[in-house]
């Protein structure tokens, strides 16, 4: 299965938040997909973790998952824009969730969101637990 992670299940795990385990359940199977993050949610979670000044738990994440976990990043270009934003009037999203529809549109990967927003989209979303 070719799957696109949202932001918010980085956080999840990476935050201890209360859906860690399912996350991490999803993250000991990860070999068992095809695994993508985009570019948005690379900086977002930099962003947060900046903020807090906690290089390190970012600095793992690169490592764990980017550089040695096989997870790989999609990027948006200017051109797609349009979409993102035909997309985000379309079906009500912030910019965030608009620019994460298109990635797994073009894409065509399964998007594992705890975002309800994304029930409203001609795509959804699915749980980690969904996908296990």
């Amino acid at each position: 299965m070719r799957i696109l992670l949202d932001t918010n299940i980085i956080l999840e795990i990476l935050l201890e938040q209360e859906k860690a385990k399912e996350v991490k359940a999803l993250f000991d199977r990860l070999d068992q997909h095809e695994t993508f993050l985009s570019a948005f949610s690379l900086y977002s979670i930099g962003l947060v973790f900046f903020r807090r000044k906690r290089h390190e738990v970012f600095r793992g994440f690169l490592n764990d998952l980017l550089l040695n976990g096989g997870v790989e990043v999609f990027s948006l270009l200017p051109e797609d824009m349009e979409t993102v934003i035909t997309t985000a009037q379309k079906f009500n999203l912030d910019f965030d969730d608009a620019y994460q529809y298109v990635v797994a549109e073009k894409h065509d990967l399964i998007l594992i969101s705890f975002d309800h927003d994304f029930d409203r989209t001609g795509r959804g979303r699915k749980t980690p637990a969904q996908i296990l």
